[in-house]
């Protein structure tokens, strides 16, 4: 069977896909205007479909390119490993990684990689857990780790690690230094992550079985402001220990003591069912293990 696409039409098209025009895309792959103009022509010529609708100067990607684009991403990633398979090349790796994991979790494991391999090229996107899931099955990313289960069909999620949730308020909160009742904690004044965030659909479901409910008093993007907003009396929250160790430590909070069992969540990788697993996936797993 004789091919009618090419690696460098795929490539100008997933050029084009995120930048909108070929202008732009153009410059990312170091063609001329006229040249990327050519070779997605071409592309579209190869497959029979247009790829964008033509609004103006942009270029929308339309349902055919949404068909197409996460496997001329996973297509243009295996040609990148092979390219390197044989020459010594270096790795390259993108994770996507949620906040907390990324902020409290991640770190010690990227430098144990990077003294191990000098070379390879790394990205981290750092997003929600709900953000992270869309980036792997749109192979913007090789894998990602998350907070939460996946419930994306075209995904496979493998348990990583435990992760110790801990409910916590101000040293000088009305709840603070006694034993509270499953009331009083539910009636509480709570901080918690946005919808969307693995911390947040996680937090509910260890919790809701026991309180029934959570007065939610404020909603804030990122665990680094909430645990200070805890820390200055604003109300409760729950969070993974690891993101409240330092105002532990510190005293700046406390545990709240509640009649509950020990609340914890399973932390998981997550991959495309489709995509293979590169020498910077395989080397990185290493150190996941």
């Amino acid at each position: 069977m004789s091919l009618h696409i090419s690696l460098r039409e795929l490539e100008v098209f997933v050029a084009v896909a995120e930048w909108d025009t070929v202008t732009r895309a153009a410059e990312q792959v170091a063609l001329t205007q006229s040249a990327a103009s050519q070779a997605l022509d071409k592309l579209e010529q190869g497959l029979g479909v247009k790829l964008f609708d033509r609004v103006g100067r942009r270029l929308l990607i339309n349902e055919h390119g949404r068909l197409l684009l996460p496997r001329a991403r996973a297509l243009l990633d295996a040609a990148c490993d092979v390219q390197g398979l044989f020459s010594g090349g270096e790795l390259a790796l993108r994770i996507g990684a949620s906040t907390t994991i990324a902020n409290y979790l991640l770190p010690s494991l990227l430098a144990a990689f990077r003294k191990d391999w000098p070379q390879a090229r790394l990205e981290l996107d750092v997003a929600n857990t709900r953000d992270i899931v869309e980036a792997v099955a749109a192979f913007r990313v090789d894998f990602g780790l998350i907070e939460g289960p996946c419930h994306h069909p075209e995904l496979l999620a493998n348990a990583w690690r435990q992760d110790e949730l801990l409910v916590f308020a101000a040293v000088d909160h009305p709840l603070a230094g006694r034993k509270v009742t499953a009331d009083e904690l539910a009636d509480a004044s709570w901080i918690l992550r946005e919808p969307g965030s693995g911390t947040r659909e996680e937090v509910e479901r260890v919790l809701l079985p026991h309180l029934k409910r959570l007065a939610i008093g404020m909603e804030l993007g990122h665990s680094e402001a909430i645990k200070h907003a805890v820390a200055a009396g604003l109300g409760v929250s729950c969070l993974s220990r690891h993101v409240v160790a330092d105002l532990l430590a510190a005293g700046s909070v406390v545990e709240v003591e509640a009649n509950l069992p020990l609340l914890t969540r399973t932390l998981f990788r997550v991959q495309h069912r489709d995509k293979a697993v590169s020498r910077g996936m395989e080397a990185f797993d290493g150190f996941l293990k």
